[in-house]
């Protein structure tokens, strides 16, 4: 999409939002609404056509004043660029209204977020492919201040970003798998200007990643390690490290998936498409600070090589780690991730994204990102960042007396144990790697994909969760 902060460009419609109740003196709008055919209830929808001119004047609902804020302006802004899509309108206008204590620098993201993510579609492998493209003016009554072109660009990056992230998670096992990923992770870094080291299974092995290479060895696609460096703050002493899981496609391995469950398992990479996805939208708003991303990519496959219940494995962080489920596969990747990021490329805080538990959705749903952390006070930074962006997060205890869930009877770890506290114990496992280092776990299996519309901006598929969040956090 392409947007503009001026009235000039020459539109088939205009999305107006009013809020319920409001009070319009006079013209069409007020004529509308006194008889009653448009409440302006929460995302209602009512469209206008002016009978000389055929310009459409799409109306969209605020609902209540009282219980307007910016993630549910987003929301109706978003509903209302569905509704311009379905009527296969390619130039609209935005009318932004400033309710309440809103400012023009906060709606720019509002109408960009609203109309970028609620039209996104993946029609890539699709025969007869429903292409849409728009552009998109952004009106305000009065003249647009200064600084909304950085503010318009900075946030197209954003949501691009966002799109990166839902391309490559929507994206088949057949097509993505390691190498094929770490191919396209590279060529995006010279497209961008982001460094990019992919080391092979060769490397793997040869720096201790015992537990990367049992998961991922028993595939034809064999693993990868995707690095990411945007070392902008030469003067900043912390490093942020984003590890993202990266399973192209898991079975389950011996431990196999039901078949029903094995069918979207192709984003099970989702922490890894988020952590490309915000790297992209570091590096194209050149923030300054410094961000290493590692994606720890591998296929859990069954075959005579594959790791089984029961195998004790190492890892790169030195602890030894019993088997008893194929199927818990990701955090045996990330541990050496995670491990790498502190020893090779020095992080100082840490935040891991990965599609890890089932047990997340019977917790939270597709609703909630789970969040297990040793610092509380990163966690309450992340709830701020997220406070402009439609994505919610939910801190679960760590005690201690977890541990004794994943200890191992003939290793350090086990990699599970009992059906008890599984989101806990899984982000807890990983845990035993940071090494004292500030971190988050996030546990992003029921916000990453979703069956559903969960709102106009996450719809079904890929939603590219929590690029906007961490985003935010790091800037």
């Amino acid at each position: 999409m392409k947007f503009y902060l001026d009235s000039t460009l020459q539109t088939a419609a205009t999305i107006v939002p009013i809020f319920e109740g409001e009070n319009i003196e006079d013209g069409f709008i007020k004529q509308i609404i006194d008889i009653d055919v448009f409440k302006a209830k929460f995302k209602d929808i009512y469209v206008y056509i002016d009978k000389d001119t055929l310009h459409q004047t799409i109306l969209v609902g605020l609902g209540e004043e009282d219980k307007l804020d910016l993630n549910k302006y987003t929301e109706a802004i978003g509903k209302a660029a569905r509704h311009a899509k379905s009527l296969k309108i390619t130039k609209y206008g935005v009318h932004c209204k400033l309710y309440k204590d809103m400012t023009q620098a906060e709606l720019v993201p509002v109408v960009v977020q609203g109309t970028v993510l609620a039209t996104y579609q993946f029609e890539k492998y699709k025969s007869e492919k429903k292409e849409y493209d728009a552009e998109v003016a952004i009106i305000f009554d009065n003249e647009p201040q200064a600084e909304l072109a950085d503010i318009l660009n900075e946030t197209v990056n954003i949501v691009d970003g966002v799109i990166v992230a839902r391309d490559f998670i929507n994206e088949p096992a057949n097509v993505l798998y390691p190498e094929s990923f770490a191919n396209r992770v590279a060529k995006l870094g010279q497209d961008i200007g982001l460094e990019v080291q992919v080391f092979d299974e060769k490397q793997i092995q040869d720096m201790g990643m015992e537990a990367l290479w049992e998961v991922g060895k028993g595939s034809d696609k064999l693993p990868r390690l995707i690095v990411m460096r945007h070392m902008a703050a030469p003067d900043d002493s912390e490093i942020l490290g984003v590890i993202g899981k990266g399973l192209t496609f898991d079975t389950g391995g011996y431990s196999l998936k039901p078949s029903d469950s094995m069918k979207d398992m192709k984003n099970d990479m989702g922490g890894a498409g988020a952590a490309v996805g915000l790297m992209y939208a570091i590096v194209k708003n050149n923030v300054k600070k410094n961000v290493i991303g590692v994606i720890a990519a591998a296929e859990n496959a069954i075959s005579g090589h594959s790791y089984k219940p029961g195998d004790i494995i190492g890892s790169m962080g030195g602890k030894t780690i019993e088997v008893i489920n194929t199927d818990a596969e990701g955090r045996l990747t990330l541990i050496d991730a995670v491990t790498y990021s502190i020893e090779k490329e020095n992080v100082t805080k840490i935040i891991d994204m990965a599609t890890l538990t089932g047990a997340v959705l019977v917790a939270l749903g597709d609703i909630a990102t789970c969040v297990i952390t040793n610092d509380d006070e990163f966690y309450h930074k992340l709830t701020e960042a997220a406070k402009y962006t439609d994505e919610k997060f939910w801190q679960l205890p760590a005690y201690e007396e977890y541990k004794e869930l994943f200890k191992g009877k003939v290793a350090d770890l086990a990699n599970a144990g009992s059906k008890l506290a599984g989101s806990i114990t899984a982000g807890m496992f990983i845990g035993e790697f940071v090494q004292g280092k500030p971190w988050m776990h996030l546990d992003i299996a029921g916000t990453a994909w979703s069956d559903r519309d969960v709102s106009e901006l996450s719809i079904k598929g890929a939603t590219g969760a929590p690029v906007r969040t961490l985003y935010n956090l790091i800037k």
